[in-house]
């Protein structure tokens, strides 16, 4: 082989391998600057876990349903039922009826376009009253995969990607049905269109609204849209024209509060004389969430005693069993935080404590205003101007 031509092959192998190796830097560079690289591929291990759990072959998606497959949750691994839920009877029924029977049986409703399963279902209410209990208690009764859509998978810095991503909620929902869309504090997202308004948000909104209206066409779609606010004013008219149901779950009477804290007692280290009814009586005003918060801070006083004698050298096997006393003794502290938060939030009034200052304080604050009148009487008396 002459040297010209060896010189040659050796220049060529020499630019083949250096242009092999900007390919292969290129492509690890552009790998690395995906923004959801990381969430991809969380996803795709998240994607095969759950086709593991539901015996349900790997479908086949795209990088956009892989971010959103990262909020889907296997009913099986939910662990809040109906009867988890303490009163709520006829909203219970109700769900039980338009939402779970379309779900669990279709067969019951692909006979004309009257019994079509719901599209959109929205609980409303005030905050603790057990909204997103009764949407987790319907992805378990219906056995229906559960998309728990976060705001912040939705939101992209490049452009058009939102609206991709929106359209994969949609679409991963429709290749793992029976699924439920389900938006917490939907008015934070499909809230009022008004001009001030972000381009982006708009844009999101359209994109929601039109595939969810594309799913209303689909007769066979076991995808359901549901919501929970507690604002339902701010939710955009063509919002609430697609929730074709809707429910308020509103605070408790007395005989649901005794039916929540007799659940919320149940398989406790609790006595069996306790009044249930008395005490729902004495909770007047507590909503579901507020009965579970006094039920933990009652369950620390037989703790406290068992810290107290083991400190004063008393021999104890374990913590007491709940008393009635107990439950009695956190009304009083669930009272005053309810009394001062309720003052706080009236613009007029300020809570008590606000009030109350020191008299050194009082005294400071006399000082300093009769200072600050002095002084401004002795500059409006140079300012004046000087007569002729």
């Amino acid at each position: 082989m002459r040297p010209a031509e060896s010189r040659f092959l050796q220049e060529l192998v020499l630019y083949a391998a250096s242009a092999a190796l900007s390919c292969l830097v290129l492509f690890a560079g552009l790998r690395h600057l995906d923004p959801n690289r990381a969430a991809t591929k969380k996803a795709l291990e998240h994607k095969k876990e759950i086709a593991k759990r539901l015996g349900r072959p790997l479908v086949q998606t795209n990088q956009y349903e892989d971010v959103i497959a990262c909020d889907v949750i296997n009913p099986d691994h939910i662990d809040v039922e109906f009867e988890s839920i303490g009163g709520l009877e006829h909203v219970k029924q109700a769900l039980f009826e338009l939402v779970i029977l379309p779900l669990s049986r279709p067969e019951l409703f692909s006979h004309g376009k009257l019994l079509s399963p719901q599209k959109g279902v929205l609980l409303y209410g005030p905050p603790g009253t057990g909204k997103t209990m009764l949407a987790k208690a319907l992805a378990k009764e219906s056995g229906a995969v559960f998309i728990n859509v976060r705001i912040s998978n939705l939101m992209s810095k490049w452009f058009g990607d939102a609206q991709k991503l929106v359209a994969a909620v949609f679409t991963l929902a429709y290749k793992l049905q029976p699924a439920i869309i389900f938006i917490d504090e939907v008015d934070s997202f499909l809230g009022q269109r008004r001009n001030t308004d972000h381009e982006a948000m708009t844009n999101m909104k359209t994109e929601f609204m039109s595939l969810w209206d594309g799913f209303t066409t689909d007769q066979n779609a076991r995808v359901m849209v549901l919501a929970a606010t507690n604002r339902p004013s701010e939710l955009d008219e063509a919002i609430l024209r697609r929730f074709t149901q809707t429910f308020e779950i509103g605070m408790p009477d007395r005989s649901e509060r005794a039916k929540i804290l007799k659940v919320i007692l149940k398989g406790e280290n609790a006595e069996a004389n306790i009044d249930y009814d008395y005490i729902a009586n004495l909770c007047e005003g507590f909503s579901g969430s507020d009965i579970l918060e006094l039920s933990k801070q009652a369950a620390y006083f037989p703790v406290r005693e068992l810290l107290n004698d083991e400190k004063n050298g008393k021999a104890s096997s374990g913590p007491r069993p709940l008393r009635q006393s107990d439950l009695e003794k956190a009304l009083v502290t669930c009272r005053k935080v309810k009394k001062a938060t309720g003052e706080s939030r009236l613009g007029s009034q300020s809570p008590r404590w606000s009030a109350q200052t020191e008299p050194d304080d009082d005294q400071v604050h006399n000082a300093i205003l009769e200072i600050s009148k002095l002084m401004s009487r002795i500059v409006g008396n140079q300012s004046e101007p000087q007569d002729p």
